[in-house]
């Protein structure tokens, strides 16, 4: 495939990351070497450095003004970017069409993720010409580097859906790989997990290379297995493949336990936000988190669609994550406006989450319901919603209403995280739902397009 195939190195790529969220990584100058001498004559060191340096590159544009969360969010109408110097942000994303050329907003999330795959690819293809890993170092850098893959895979087909993408990418640069249909980048999202469990297994009692500090607590082979059996559920759930996500769940770190009284408020938050995150440091020439940018605003109907707690105040998700404005902001000519702001990033460092505790136990209830397994899957709605919302529990829910029941849940703790609403209104059918706010006739964008660069780069 195309991907903008640049001879862009994984070294530079991770001398970048030595500077942000990672500590100290005690790497070299890694800003010269060619990436002939990586694939040829890599050293230990490289290939850590190289391995810890896919995190950067999966990270990439998550957290930007226009980046994964934000327009996945706009798009899924969790929020608005009202930027008077980029029209873009209002007109093409809550417009009639994504536009696919160059600098336009419809060519993203396909560029990155496959630089990022094919960084990963020669990782895989130099460990095993470095004799001073182990047999358990190398299957550690495997499974960690197969999980990647996944992730940026999976970044590419949420976006693209039903458009497809490329899988078999490891080719020389120049040869095109063929675009697949949405269930096969799938599978291929789940084989890449399941043999990255597997070289865990194998990998024994730590990495050879230093994880950021979004992996506290899934830092070793062992944990990061947890990790990814979690990614797993969510790929199974998207799948449709009930009995595989409650397997891979079970497997995950899952945690239902936390008491719901009042006073154990924080600790049941506490075990809710447990999981695997996105890091930014500002101080340190890195990527900030530029979500607090005063540019994006929450969707009115966040607040206008909220449950009530039992004394009617707002559900506590609401106010926990986003506060009123100031002054109440507008674009288009008025016709958009929003008085409600995000208050869930509060610093250019504020981490974002990849997975966390909360969305698995929304994943076990939403296989239970696949499954018909209402009662399961109402215990857990009802722990998310006396845990986060502070709702009082429902004894209403039934294959009737489940499904609505999980939507709801879903899109008040997974709020503004990563494109949840979106995809999973998407994944129902039920795109119609969301508000139009801009035009009547102008409803939510499906699916992003094949860049054109992509296009024009097959026969």
């Amino acid at each position: 495939m195309n991907i903008y195939q640049t001879k862009k190195t994984v070294l530079a790529l991770c001398a970048v990351l030595g500077l942000g969220g990672c500590g100290s990584l005690d790497i070299g100058d890694l800003n010269n070497p060619s990436l002939d001498e990586f694939k040829n004559n890599p050293t230990s060191s490289a290939v850590n450095s190289a391995s810890t340096g896919l995190l950067l590159g999966h990270r990439a544009g998550v957290a930007i003004q226009n980046g994964y969360v934000a327009q996945l969010g706009t798009i899924g109408r969790e929020a608005y970017v009202f930027d008077p110097a980029d029209p873009r942000t209002v007109e093409e994303i809550l417009g009639p069409t994504l536009d696919p050329g160059a600098g336009a907003f419809g060519g993203n999330f396909w560029a990155a993720p496959y630089s990022n795959i094919r960084n990963a690819n020669t990782v895989l293809a130099a460990l095993d010409k470095v004799a001073a890993f182990s047999d358990e170092q190398k299957e550690g850098i495997r499974g960690f580097t197969k999980t990647i893959q996944a992730l940026d895979f999976l970044v590419v087909i949420n976006t693209h859906d039903t458009n497809g993408a490329p899988i078999d990418v490891d080719l020389p640069l120049g040869q095109l790989a063929p675009i697949v249909g949405k269930d096969a980048v799938f599978t291929r999202i789940a084989t890449l997990l399941d043999e990255a469990a597997a070289h865990l297994d194998n990998a024994g009692g730590s990495f050879s290379f230093r994880l950021s500090t979004g992996f506290a607590g899934f830092d070793t082979p062992e944990t990061f297995r947890k990790f990814n059996r979690a990614i797993k559920a969510r790929v199974s759930v998207y799948m449709g493949r009930n009995e595989d996500a409650l397997t891979a769940l079970s497997q995950s770190f899952i945690d239902a336990t936390a008491p719901a009284e009042d006073g154990a408020k924080a600790a049941a938050l506490a075990s809710l936000n447990v999981g695997v995150y996105h890091v930014f440091r500002a101080a340190s020439g890195d990527v900030d988190n530029n979500l607090l940018s005063l540019t994006i605003v929450a969707h009115p109907s966040i607040e206008t669609d909220a449950p009530r707690q039992a004394n009617d105040a707002l559900d506590d998700r609401v106010t926990r994550k986003t506060a009123k404005l100031d002054e109440p902001a507008s674009a288009a000519g008025g016709r958009l406006t929003a008085d409600r702001g995000f208050t869930l990033y509060p610093s250019a460092e504020s981490p974002v989450p990849i997975i966390r505790n909360e969305e698995l136990i929304l994943l076990r209830a939403e296989a239970n319901i696949g499954l018909g397994q209402i009662g399961p899957a109402a215990d857990d709605l009802n722990y998310i919603r006396t845990r986060s919302g502070r709702l009082s529990p429902r004894a209403d829910i039934t294959a009737a209403n489940a499904l609505d029941e999980l939507l709801v849940q879903k899109r008040y703790s997974l709020l503004f995280e990563g494109g949840h609403r979106w995809i999973d209104m998407r994944r129902y059918n039920r795109l119609n739902d969301l508000p139009r706010n801009l035009d009547a006739s102008y409803g939510p964008h499906e699916r992003y397009p094949i860049p054109v660069a992509e296009i024009n780069a097959r026969p």
